[in-house]
């Protein structure tokens, strides 16, 4: 029993007649009959009633031609998903990332990919740490996660898109505000407010200061880049954090400064999968379009 079998039989019993069929597919009755001929010595029993006009299916053939019908039907809407998949027309892609990555980096890259493939799903997943977007790949509930870089993770594969410097928040009254740039030294007397305990940049951040001997205090943390600056505006403490696309010193109630801290060591960020070799063309092109839009 064959694909083809089932096709043209299904063919055979809408159409009621052999000939009908062979024509439509370019061949001979013989062989149309060939493949009914097949699925009947095949189930063992009769398959098709011969007619004066024509044939109708017994009622074992009916049973085979509904379920026959439904499976091409299933099967032929199956295929032209994966041929639509790998065209790139249609599918989804999974992402995972912090809380305000999706604001920051790839605001504008989604617009254009969705004006690229309008068909396309997206699905963002928010993790609160690299090692929580490594389970979310490793467990295939993802294809992506856009991630700070750190130390390889096996079965991962890390790919840099951007270095990120760091920078103090400081509201435009703070002592500091007037400063073109801070020294590390300076760091030691302001009122730190911690990024979140299990991320990696925070990681990052605590290494640089101990190989710098920096001791910073904190009565503060939170839970992203966001909100640690928020607090920095509204005057609750400094927060350090990277320098994020888009972020300018701003006016207002609160004006807020962005000060450069040239000494801390950048901020790796990129992408994160378990192959790249084995992404789908969708998920390579999300991932292509997020690099190269700046």
């Amino acid at each position: 029993m064959t694909l083809d079998d089932l096709r043209v039989f299904v063919a055979v019993c809408r159409a009621g007649n052999l000939s009908a069929v062979a024509r439509d597919l370019g061949c001979t009755q013989s062989a149309v009959s060939q493949h009914v001929k097949r699925l009947e010595k095949e189930t063992g029993i009769r398959l098709l009633e011969r007619h004066p006009r024509g044939v109708a299916p017994t009622p074992a053939g009916r049973v085979l031609q509904a379920a026959a019908a439904d499976g091409i039907a299933g099967l032929d809407s199956a295929l032209r998903s994966v041929g639509e998949l790998a065209r790139g027309e249609a599918g989804s892609v999974r992402v995972t990332t912090g809380a305000t990555t999706v604001r920051h980096f790839m605001a504008e890259a989604v617009v254009a990919f969705r004006s690229r493939h309008p068909k396309v799903t997206l699905e963002f997943r928010t993790e609160t740490s690299s090692h929580d977007c490594f389970a979310a790949l490793a467990s295939n509930t993802v294809d992506l996660a856009w991630i700070t870089l750190g130390r390889p993770v096996r079965g991962i594969e890390q790919r840099p898109v951007t270095e990120l410097p760091w920078v103090l928040a400081v509201r435009s009254d703070d002592p500091l505000a007037d400063r073109s740039h801070v020294q590390v030294a300076d760091l030691a007397h302001i009122r730190h407010i911690r990024l979140p305990e299990n991320s990696s940049s925070r990681a990052h951040l605590d290494t640089a200061f101990a190989r710098l001997g920096i001791h910073v205090t904190s009565d503060t943390s939170v839970a992203d880049w966001d909100t640690a600056i928020l607090l920095a505006e509204l005057g609750l403490g400094h927060a350090i954090v990277p320098a994020l696309p888009g972020r300018q010193d701003r006016n207002g109630p609160h004006p807020l400064r962005l000060l450069p801290i040239p000494d801390l060591p950048k901020l790796s960020v990129g992408w994160a999968v378990r192959r790249w070799d084995a992404l789908s063309p969708l998920a390579r092109a999300f991932a292509d379009t997020v690099t190269a839009t700046p």
